[in-house]
């Protein structure tokens, strides 16, 4: 069974990266047989950070499946044509946007150095901040702060682009046209029905839609619906987590399947 992870907010919490303990049950589910896949928002840059180095072979979903990595190369990148792009900067300099944008490796940030999404930043200094008209393509783009956040939004969702709205930090996350988390996956030779999936936000629907069984973290309205179970965040959710990836790696190995 292939088993598909989100990070922030699933299984590491608070920008810190995945605990021992999650990361022992991961390798437990693959030497039972099984496979593990990870998809963020986040590009690959920003995943290795937040894996221990043993996982940076695994097969990897970034931004949003607007990247792909196996053996711990990009294989699959897909970015902004020339007209959306033109549209976006427009968009960016009329509404004196701050922002996060993403080219396959290299990035542009004009965003205050206090915001959380800094955190999460290059923190490895792998890449370079550069000038926006500078990086080469674009896979992602976050706009962080704006004069008119709500135009923004408005004009946004007038364009031929996916939008995903982060509310605890006011973020509108884009991305190319068709892009998600299951084209991603699909890049990868995933096919409906045949893996488990566990997330937290709205950028996870696409991914629990074509999902065997789905695992939802915490609380979203928009995820809740498509979630075939939900663990609560709590003190000991890693624990809880743990539990249930044993459960379900040795119920996937007798039955291939996964009944509520």
């Amino acid at each position: 069974m292939k088993f598909v992870f989100d990070l922030d907010g699933t299984i590491c919490f608070k920008g810190q990266p995945v605990s021992e303990k999650v990361l022992v049950a991961l390798e437990k589910l693959v030497a039972g047989g099984h496979e593990v896949i990870f998809a963020s928002a986040r590009p690959v840059r920003d995943l290795l950070p937040v894996l221990h180095e043993r996982f940076h072979q695994f097969s990897m979903i970034g931004g949003n499946g607007s990247m792909v990595a196996l053996n711990g190369k990009i294989i699959s990148t897909v970015s902004f044509d020339e007209e959306t792009i033109s549209n976006i900067v427009q968009l960016l300099r009329a509404h004196s946007v701050s922002y996060l944008v993403d080219g396959d490796w290299d990035y542009a940030y004009t965003g205050p150095a206090s915001h959380p999404i800094k955190n999460n930043l290059d923190p490895l200094r792998r890449a370079k901040n550069i000038t926006l008209d500078k990086l080469q393509s674009i896979v992602k783009v976050l706009i962080l702060t704006s004069d008119n956040m709500e135009e923004v939004e408005a004009q946004l969702s007038r364009m031929d682009v996916v939008v995903h709205s982060h509310g605890n930090e006011g973020v509108l996350d884009i991305s190319p046209k068709g892009v998600d988390k299951w084209s991603g996956l699909q890049q990868l030779g995933v096919e409906e029905g045949e893996y488990i999936a566990f997330g937290n936000d709205a950028n996870d629907i696409a991914m629990f839609q074509h999902a065997m069984y789905s695992v939802m973290i915490g609380e979203n309205l928009q995820l809740a619906p498509l979630s075939s179970e939900k663990l609560s965040l709590c003190g000991d959710t890693e624990d809880h987590i743990v539990q249930r990836l044993m459960e379900l790696g040795e119920l996937t190995s007798i039955n291939k399947s996964v009944k509520v």
